[in-house]
């Protein structure tokens, strides 16, 4: 069987799904690097909801595409953005995803890290004052406290509350200082680009990235025995590599790029960078056997595992960046890990036809479906939805 494939300028092209599907058995955490894939949640396709109301979630299937990752030996990061934290998901169904995912983690031995924000605060409207940093300080607080409370590490996430509030680089040590002085056990510092969330532009006191790094840097080196480590999510590997370096020794970096995790991951004479990566959802045996490469001495082996996958990587996060989730989530359906291809908030709506057709193809074309027929099955469901039939 083939399919016919939009493309963005409106032809339809024949595609002929791969047979058969790339075989990774599961196995156990990667030892040479600390790889974590931060996932999505999986949306209850007959909830009444509607826009701008609550998350709906299917429980059940969130909690079994977790268990899928920790059988793979990943780490999973829990409510971070590519669950639509701030894109569908409130704080409410975060805690309530926190919660849930923790007591799974501690039931199956799983390694967990949870994202600590501030998205429990109201936008302010137009012609009213933003929240105080006292404020930004107590919504951190609560959530540290939710995570840490449950067992699991936190991640401090970038705020867009603090975003709006601070009046210059200065303001960012005193909430984060508060912060780290009182944190039970190391944390991740998380540094989210304006391209993944456009309210996050000028995070850390200035949108120039020279002077946003200084900063940065400061809070890391005066708390260093508190932070475990730092993702950098801003897609520019030349950045990271030199912040990297830059860190004190215990202090590790995690790559947030999409773009250029095999190199980053694999490292140099200086260095590697460890992974927490959202492209890890759809990749996550892939890049676990790929991690587990390198674990034997076989960086060669590494590359020729993960390099073929940068092309889907560098697709679903293209830009605007920030609604790759659609795609994952395209892609978690085809392969069967849940059973319909609906999002919280509705942002299966936010890619078109002709890139989710890509999407498939560059998945298909990796071997990233268990059952390619299957994935084919649903690809031509989507496909007829929208008129296109073969």
């Amino acid at each position: 069987m083939s399919l016919l494939l939009p493309r963005a300028g409106g032809a339809l092209v024949r595609y002929e799904p791969r047979p058969d599907p790339a075989v990774v058995a599961p196995g156990g955490p990667p030892v040479s690097r600390t790889v974590f894939s931060a996932a999505h949640v999986v949306a209850d396709p007959y909830a009444d909801t509607a826009p701008g109301g609550p998350a709906a979630v299917d429980w059940e299937t969130t909690l079994a595409f977790r268990r899928h990752l920790w059988a793979h030996g990943l780490g999973v990061a829990e409510a971070m953005d590519t669950a639509q934290r701030g894109m569908g998901l409130d704080w409410a169904g975060a805690a309530e995803l926190i919660r849930r995912s923790a007591a799974e983690a501690r039931a199956v031995g799983g390694r967990i890290a949870c994202g600590a924000g501030t998205d429990q605060l109201t936008p302010a409207a137009p012609d009213s004052p933003n929240a105080s940093l006292a404020e930004v300080t107590a919504a951190y607080e609560e959530q540290l406290a939710l995570i840490e409370g449950v067992g699991a590490q936190a991640i401090l996430m970038a705020s867009r509350a603090l975003a709006a509030v601070a009046r210059g680089p200065e303001d960012y040590p005193a909430v984060y200082g508060r912060l780290l002085e009182q944190t039970a056990r190391p944390v991740i510092l998380h540094w989210l680009g304006p391209m993944f969330d456009p309210a996050l532009a000028g995070y850390w006191g200035s949108p120039d990235l020279d002077t946003a790094t200084e900063a940065f840097l400061g809070i890391v080196a005066a708390h260093a025995e508190k932070v475990d480590g730092v993702k950098v999510s801003l897609l520019d590997a030349r950045r990271e590599v030199e912040l990297r370096r830059r860190l004190p020794d215990d202090v590790k970096c995690y790559t947030g790029d999409d773009f250029h995790y095999p190199e980053l991951i694999e490292g140099d004479e200086q260095g590697f960078s460890h992974a927490l990566l959202g492209i890890f959802d759809p990749l996550g045996p892939m890049a676990a056997d790929a991690v587990r490469a390198l674990d034997a001495g076989d960086p060669a082996g590494f590359r020729k595992r993960l390099d073929p996958t940068v092309e889907l990587a560098r697709h679903l996060f293209g830009a605007p960046t920030r609604f790759y989730k659609t795609g994952v989530v395209l892609l978690a359906w085809l392969a069967g890990h849940q059973d319909h291809f609906t999002m919280v908030g509705g942002l299966q709506s936010a890619r078109s036809l002709p890139h989710l057709a890509r999407a498939y193809e560059l998945a298909d074309g990796l071997g990233l479906f268990p059952d390619p027929e299957a994935a084919e099955a649903r690809m031509r469901t989507l496909l007829t939805v929208y008129g296109v039939t073969s």
